[in-house]
């Protein structure tokens, strides 16, 4: 990598001098290469990636952008976005350097996330200001004025549609359309609020910074049910009960989260199965049958 071309670009697009002394590669991603800068004011976190992920960098900005307004939870500062030219051209994400731990506060983490969602859109229309992604799947997001509708046609249509080109069994197929005509049986008695979402909060998306403090990152927000957050949090685990307790103490959950949460599970699951393969499929046939059993 040439630091010194992107310490040029980084300069250009800041309008101030940004000097890369070195850079230390950074695990855990698994789309984006990841770095921590080690610069003559500090140190930053970049993500680098090829020029067509270019999108996903900026949807991301763009959510970073959204949830720090609230003041609701901590999540990385966006200093700078761009792309580099060069062979190949790439991609880049510049954000604040955060140091993390494994350890810290699991409560308040729940209670920040509860603050989070507590941000209501203002025209209770659920939806995004642009489409963005889960993974590396698009993921649509047109207001709608309604949330079974949004959660049948922006969410399960489009990843049962990828998963019909993925040579996806037909019967799961049209039992997943099915079961979208069946939506509205789960929410008879309860309405959701237009909450603002982290939208990708599995336990890789969430740490502690070394003083304990909560930290949320890599999010792909929008304004949609509360419950679909929880619901990923307990899809891959990694979240201890203290944290369902201070979420639960901020912003209870109305009855019937149980259920339903097998439906918003089934979303990610079903991207999963589009991402990486039959893995996933029978994981996905057997929520389709509950949830139509459910009916």
């Amino acid at each position: 990598m040439d630091w010194t071309r992107l310490s040029e670009t980084i300069s250009q697009t800041l309008q101030k001098p940004f000097h890369i002394v070195n850079a230390s590669e950074l695990s855990g991603g698994d789309i984006h290469a990841a770095y921590r800068l080690h610069t003559s004011d500090g140190d930053y976190f970049l993500k680098l990636n090829q020029l067509n992920c270019a999108p996903l960098l900026q949807t991301e900005a763009t959510s970073l952008k959204t949830i720090l307004q609230t003041n609701s939870i901590h999540v990385p500062k966006v200093i700078a976005q761009g792309t580099l030219s060069g062979s190949p051209p790439q991609a880049w994400l510049l954000l604040s350097y955060i140091a993390l731990s494994h350890k810290g506060d699991d409560a308040q983490r729940g209670k920040d996330l509860a603050l989070l969602h507590h941000q209501i859109n203002p025209d209770r229309q659920f939806g995004w200001f642009e489409d963005n992604y889960i993974g590396r799947t698009p993921q649509p997001n047109t207001w709608h004025d309604n949330w079974v509708e949004f959660y049948g046609q922006q969410r399960l249509l489009p990843q049962l549609k990828l998963a019909a080109k993925n040579q996806a069994p037909k019967p799961l197929l049209a039992d997943g359309v099915e079961l979208i005509k069946q939506l509205p049986h789960f929410f008879q008695a309860y309405q959701p609020e237009a909450s603002l979402l982290h939208g990708d909060l599995w336990a890789g998306n969430s740490g502690f910074t070394q003083t304990g403090n909560p930290v949320f990152f890599d999010p792909a927000s929008y304004y949609g049910d509360r419950e679909t957050d929880l619901a990923m949090t307990e899809l891959f685990g990694g979240y201890g009960t203290e944290f369902y307790q201070g979420y639960q103490q901020v912003f209870p959950l109305n009855p019937g989260y149980e259920q339903r949460k097998t439906l918003y599970q089934l979303y990610h699951v079903l991207n999963h199965f589009n991402l990486y393969g039959k893995s996933y499929l029978h994981q996905a046939e057997r929520m389709i049958q509950s949830l139509l059993n459910a009916c």
